[in-house]
């Protein structure tokens, strides 16, 4: 007798594939995993090596935007590396602190790192909460004009917000239109110091991103020396922003040698990483204690803005890269690695993150094969903090200033304007509203930009475009669906061209467009056949949907008649033998439609 019992035939294979396609879709890395090469691996660390060299300064000067401690920035940086490694469905994709995230964060949370780690937590649970639910077609909601106006206002905010530091101004308010007041007011103040190596450090920036962008690429069959040479020029323009940084600090450092010194500096980091430790609930000050209830509700609307913008930003470049590379995405999933992001990174003092464009756009640039090269921009975070800590405190603040202002030129779309108002102009309102709003506030920026968005869309719903055709009989097609805030409209077109004419025409609605009704609809159909048959006229539904016949049969509506066609509509209204309509019964219904209501 064998040892081995077999088990039914196709019960164990099929469970096997069950289950590891479960796992796959739920833990994307062990798709890949087992498939990973040594040619892979290479691609990765180079692309973790040159993303990490842009992510530790970027992550230093956003720490200042978000108004936290510039420790906090690198807090910030290296968790989202390792989750998204198991739980990422792009290979391009880093997750860490950006511009505009640090932007929202200083709006809520008081500048305070308690506030900023707490909302990170609270985030990244509402965003697990969302991935769980599959809630993430509620991102679809917020427009692309919406979106646009969005980031544009984010980069105007977050750059002016950086000329303080650029020219070495002290006692700056936040708020948006007092920035503006009080740097003009006190211009005069400039340290000529910090403006001309701010300015000095842009320029590098910028000729360094010229060069980057006009490497040509790089053939086998180039000489090694034109390789090498194009191999160290591509990493020197990719690194550019710890490049740039590191000749500031040393310019810094030079100075303080000499016992002078003329830049605002960053100052002392703290080394290493903070002890794990669950998010603050409450704080105390010197005059109390702060509970947890009104952290939340000092944090507001924060807590709907931040984790829902974060989603937003994330999926956006992840689609944006999926679609560049000919691969997909899961929605709901990058949902889970963002909250659980979030939610971890809070353990060791982060505040919220988000999907980088700008590094992610490192990341494929330098080959990355998959998420694995986030390993090493991890790693190289966490070093940075253990052994470079102390050379932090050199870097001017002007140095910082200058990343921050030359990531964010991008974030202006100057051509928006001109393509919405080629193609439709009525999405520069919501465009308009969100830009103007988010100097306000930014809350109120985006929900008005959403709601105005919101009304352009219900108002074509509510009044679609109707064809109309004459012919031997009226034709009414609408252009769109019809649902019940278009009963009206309908209504009054059909009771101006055929019911107040005289004599009364006869007409027929066109429902080939027209894939789902509701009650209201059925009730303004209803009463539509009514004063037809009051006046003498007739009206006709033709081409219905099996979804749409389906509920007009359920309705049992007293003297519809639909027709397949046009033609057969106009043959029956001449009386034409042979031509019968479907009058409101199942059993008039032709047999290809009787099965598929049945189906």
């Amino acid at each position: 007798m064998s040892s081995t019992m077999k088990p039914p035939k196709g019960f164990a294979p099929m469970s096997c594939c069950w289950s590891t396609a479960t796992m796959q879709k739920r833990l994307p890395f062990l798709a890949w995993l087992p498939d990973y090469t040594w040619h892979a691996l290479k691609m990765d660390f180079i692309a973790g090596i040159s993303v990490g060299l842009t992510v530790i300064p970027q992550a230093l000067a956003y720490a200042e935007v978000a108004g936290l401690p510039p420790q906090y920035g690198l807090y910030s940086a290296f968790m989202g590396c390792f989750v998204y490694f198991f739980l990422g469905t792009s290979r391009d994709v880093t997750l860490g602190p950006t511009a505009i995230m640090s932007l929202l964060v200083s709006f809520y949370t008081f500048r305070e790192p308690a506030y900023a780690v707490l909302l990170a937590f609270l985030s990244g649970c509402i965003q697990l909460g969302m991935g769980f639910l599959r809630l993430g077609f509620l991102l679809d909601f917020i427009s692309c004009p919406v979106i646009k106006g969005f980031t544009s206002a984010a980069a105007i905010i977050i750059g002016f917000g950086q000329i303080k530091n650029l020219l070495g101004l002290q006692h700056i308010s936040r708020q948006f239109f007092l920035q503006v007041y009080y740097t003009f007011r006190n211009i005069g103040e400039t340290r000529v110091g910090d403006a001309v190596l701010g300015l000095v450090c842009m320029v590098l920036l910028l000729v360094l991103k010229l060069m980057r962008d006009h490497v040509p690429p790089v053939h086998p069959e180039m000489p090694t020396g034109v390789r090498l040479s194009h191999g160290l020029v591509w990493t020197a323009t990719t690194a550019r922003n710890a490049l740039v940084v590191s000749f500031a600090a040393l310019v810094a450092y030079s100075f303080q040698v000499t016992g002078y010194q003329p830049f605002v500096l960053t100052g002392k980091t703290p080394e290493g990483l903070p002890d794990a430790h669950i998010p603050p609930f409450s704080v105390t000050t010197a005059n109390g204690t702060i509970s947890f209830t009104e952290m939340v509700q000092g944090m507001g609307a924060g807590l709907a803005v931040v984790p829902l913008m974060g989603l937003l930003e994330s999926i956006a470049v992840a689609k944006s890269f999926a679609s560049q590379n000919n691969y997909r995405i899961d929605a709901n999933q990058e949902l889970l690695a963002i909250g659980l992001t979030n939610i971890l990174g809070s353990l060791f003092s982060s505040y919220p993150v988000t999907g980088s464009f700008g590094r992610t756009a490192v990341n494929a640039q330098s080959g990355v094969c998959t998420p694995a090269g986030g390993l090493m921009t991890g790693a190289l975070v966490l070093l940075s903090l253990d052994y470079l800590t102390s050379l932090f405190y050199y870097i001017p603040k002007s140095a910082l200033a200058a990343v921050i202002i030359m990531a964010v030129v991008p974030l202006f779309d100057t051509k928006i304007v001109g393509t919405l108002w080629r193609v439709k102009r009525l999405d520069l309102l919501p465009l308009c509203v969100t830009f103007l709003l988010c100097f306000w506030e930014v809350q109120y920026g985006i929900l008005a930009g959403t709601l105005v968005s919101m009304l352009v869309l219900l108002h074509s719903v509510a009044r679609p475009k109707i064809q109309v055709s004459e012919g031997p009989m009226l034709v009414l097609q609408p252009a769109s669906g019809l649902h019940f805030p278009a009963i009206e409209t309908l209504r009054e077109a059909l009771l101006s061209r055929a019911l107040e004419t005289s004599p009364p025409r006869s007409a027929a609605l066109d429902c080939t467009h027209i894939c789902s009704i509701d009650y209201t609809v059925v009730l303004g159909l209803g009463e539509l056949l009514e004063d037809f048959h009051k006046r003498g006229a007739t009206l006709a539904l033709i081409g219905l949907q099996v979804p749409v016949l389906r509920v007009l049969l359920s309705a049992d509506l007293k003297g519809v008649l639909y027709f397949c066609t046009l033609e057969e509509a106009e043959k029956y209204l001449k009386q034409e033998p042979g031509t019968q309509p479907y009058n409101g019964s199942e059993d008039s219904v032709p047999e290809h439609k009787i099965a598929l209501l049945k189906a």
